[in-house]
């Protein structure tokens, strides 16, 4: 059995996985850590979540990390060197991987007698081409500081297009597809072959979609503009696109389910947040489209993207002359496939389930 954690900054998600029964197995969440009326840090939180598990039959710990920059490419055990590696990674994914580290070094602590190992988000995208992960900025810098688009939510991105090919009943490496993974964070991925070769994420989480609290892509010279205009520091500046843009920026709500009932309801700011989230949605698939050349599948996944059914027709909407159809009826009964049957594009709708692609990842790490 493996034990995956997600270790957020103030939650700690887990799951216990049985690879040959994925069914089986407990599941929970602890949050507000840190918080009034929460547990004070993550070594109480998995001492929590640990009173409540027979951990005699964990075999290994999956830890889910969001950045592993170019040093981890692939799952990798976890030990002190590898820790201290992942401590200077810090400054890339200021707002995810400290939650991440806290986790597994509660965990380490907690269990030592069973070997633990990260899985990166970002390793899925080490296969993007140089001209899709290189910014146009002093190359001298970028490789000093290690700037250069990584993208995330691989591994959703990994397991949703294993499933669609399955879904399909085609081979993964016959298949041009564009996983749009839609929840409180949100991005774009196109893939060939089980590849990804382009995704909107790039050095950090923050750039590409409307998310529920983050801008996606602005200027960024919105930054160095809110310093002078506005007086604001630089971290503060980054605060509104982090925390307090997206759907939150625009209507006051990132919870999508919010802004669709207050959209129905004829309230404006809802409306045009609907508008904006949607619209750059489209625009990302018109590019990848362009990018892909043959498109055989648009695959919807994660909270928004599994439950929405407003946000996928109206993302697809006005695509009809690429072959991109959206049917109503299948759409509003959320069936695995929404597009006409005679579709040149299959628009799919796929659960994604990262804790079981993390635990795949950990058994094929660590071998039977």
């Amino acid at each position: 059995m493996i034990l995956v954690l997600n270790s957020g900054s103030s939650s700690v998600k887990f799951r216990v996985v049985d690879v040959a029964d994925p069914s089986a197995g407990q599941r929970g969440t602890v949050e507000r850590i840190g918080e009034p009326g929460g547990v004070p840090d993550h070594a109480a939180a998995l001492e929590e979540i640990l009173g409540g598990l027979d951990t005699s039959g964990i075999d290994a710990v999956g830890h889910r990390v969001v950045h592993g920059g170019s040093r981890f490419t692939e799952p990798a055990l976890v030990d002190d060197a590898m820790l201290s590696v992942l401590h200077e990674l810090t400054p890339l994914a200021p707002l995810h991987n400290p939650g991440g580290i806290a986790g597994i070094e509660a965990a380490r602590a907690a269990l030592p007698g069973v070997p633990h190992v990260a899985v990166f988000d970002t390793a899925f995208h080490a296969t993007l081409p140089a001209a899709a992960r290189t910014y146009a900025l002093d190359r001298d810098l970028t490789a000093r500081f290690g700037i250069r688009r990584y993208g995330f939510h691989g591994t959703s991105c990994d397991i949703v297009s294993r499933r669609t090919a399955e879904l399909l009943g085609r081979p993964l490496a016959e298949l041009n597809m564009i996983v749009l993974h839609l929840g409180n964070g949100a991005s774009a991925t196109a893939i060939r072959g089980g590849a990804s070769v382009e995704t909107s994420m790039g050095l950090t989480p923050l750039e590409g979609l409307v998310m529920g609290t983050r801008s996606g892509d602005v200027d960024p010279a919105v930054l160095s503009y809110l310093h002078r205009a506005a007086g604001l520091s630089s971290a503060a500046a980054e605060e509104q696109l982090q925390r307090h843009g997206g759907l939150k920026g625009l209507s006051g709500a990132n919870d999508m389910r919010t802004v669709l009932s207050r959209r129905a309801a004829g309230d404006p700011d809802a409306s045009l947040a609907f508008d904006v989230y949607c619209h750059r949605i489209r625009k990302y698939v018109g590019a990848y489209h362009a990018v892909l050349g043959r498109l055989d599948a648009i695959v919807f996944t994660a909270g928004v993207g599994e439950h929405a059914a407003p946000v996928r027709a109206a993302a697809l909407e006005g695509l009809s002359s690429w072959g991109i159809t959206v049917d109503a009826d299948r759409n509003a009964a959320h069936a695995s496939v929404i597009s006409p049957d005679d579709a040149r594009v299959t628009v799919c709708v796929v659960p994604t389930d990262e804790e079981l692609a993390i635990a795949e990842q950990v058994h094929a790490r660590l071998g039977p």
